[in-house]
């Protein structure tokens, strides 16, 4: 069995924040159920192209290991239908702006009344509460106003975002871990409770070090690029086909490096002897590592690191890494037969979760829009066939 198996989820988010947190409980062992728009789905359905057959790539890429129902919410009959679903499962997610949930009738405060012991989940760009709370939740957004891309960048360019949605993805987490959290207080309690993320908070906590920094000294740290602020050298260098990364973090692997490179002198040079002299004197030291490591191709230096024991690494391609012998040998392709027209196979990188006991292995494709609505429908909720028909009539699924 996978640790969540038994229990399930009304999943009613989209886009990539929410579906990225019900994914996880899913991988999981969670039965999550994806309430999505007749005819439409969820948002990234229609991201595209790319396309995998008839499928965005995108809502292939997030929405593996759930059922689809469709449902208008809007609807008097659909609110029967998701009052129905919400009685039957223990855990709600959802990542609309605020105040949306309470106008559809579905606001925690009404869910908690009829199911308490359910744990209701919501993520937003703001929060639910304070100054922001009604502006729209947009990654790119937030990684602004967080402060993450005010420290991503180089010294003299602008300010950049990074290169995946970090924001949604944090958030998204960030979600699953409170959920799990607000489960096993109600093992106790015998309550659920309200679980609210912010895609700005979960940022800001990522500033970390970097807001320490400010902290202690009241003043912004600035954009290095690639460089480390404590830490020397410890960024990319460019060799003489590609880039690697260097992480020399204290002064015994300098002395390992200096040995390895053959330049000794560096070494005993006061200007690097100890970790805070490379800090002060990194525009004299960094040039001279840039040097250095332009003299070897990467696939060369690689290996001579390793067998050093400095920690380095090639900077890869997104292709690079789904292609890598290091994913595989690790089980960490994930391959799933999609019904879809044109589909085929659908591959994603596993969950990262490795649980010796219960493993996280049978991952399905994601599903097809409403693939599962007769099914959960009249297997779950008790519907009769001719309802199910009636309800497809009047366009409530």
């Amino acid at each position: 069995m996978r640790p969540l198996e038994g229990l399930r989820v009304v999943d009613l988010t989209r886009v990539l924040s929410g579906p990225f947190c019900t994914m996880q409980l899913g991988d999981l062992g969670a039965e999550v159920i994806k309430v999505e728009r007749p005819g439409e789905g969820d948002d990234t359905r229609a991201f595209a192209p790319p396309y995998q057959g008839d499928e965005a790539a995108y809502f292939l890429s997030i929405n593996r290991n759930k059922k689809s129902i469709t449902l208008d919410m809007k609807s008097e009959r659909g609110r029967e239908v998701l009052w129905r679903l919400i009685d039957a499962s223990d855990v709600l997610v959802e990542n609309f702006r605020p105040g949306a949930m309470d106008r559809l009738g579905f606001s925690y405060a009404a869910v908690s009344a009829r199911r308490p012991a359910m744990v209701y989940c919501s993520i937003s760009g703001f929060g639910n509460t304070g100054l922001y709370k009604d502006r729209p939740g947009y990654d790119v957004i937030v990684q602004g106003e967080a402060g993450i891309q005010d420290i991503t960048g180089n010294p003299d360019g602008p300010p950049f975002k990074v290169g995946t949605s970090i924001a949604d993805l944090t958030s998204g987490m960030n979600g699953a871990m409170g959920i799990l959290a607000a489960l096993y207080a109600a093992k106790a309690t015998g309550r659920g409770q309200h679980v609210s993320i912010s895609m700005y908070e979960s940022i800001a906590a990522l500033l970390s070090f970097n807001a320490g920094i400010y902290f202690a000294t009241g003043e912004s740290p600035k954009r290095r690029g690639n460089a480390h602020a404590t830490i020397v050298p410890y960024e990319t260098f460019e060799a003489s086909d590609g880039w690697i990364s260097l992480g020399v973090a204290n002064d015994e692997l300098w002395k390992r490096f200096c040995k390895l490179v053959e330049r000794p002198e560096l070494t005993d040079d006061p200007r690097f002897a100890k970790a805070a002299d490379r800090v002060r004197n990194r525009d004299v030291l960094v040039p001279i590592v840039k040097d250095i490591i332009k003299q070897r191709r990467r696939d060369d230096w690689l290996p001579l690191m390793d067998a050093a024991g400095i920690p380095s690494g090639g900077i890869r391609t997104v292709g690079e890494v789904c292609e890598s012998e290091l994913l595989k040998s690790r089980d960490m392709i994930a391959e799933m037969p999609h019904p879809g027209k044109g589909v085929g196979v659908v591959k994603n990188i596993k969950s990262p979760l490795h649980l010796s006991a219960t493993p996280l292995d049978g991952y399905k494709a994601p599903p097809r829009l409403g693939e599962h609505t007769a099914e959960i429908l009249t297997g779950l909720l008790g519907y009769s066939k001719s309802e199910v028909e009636e309800l497809a009539k009047s366009a409530t699924i």
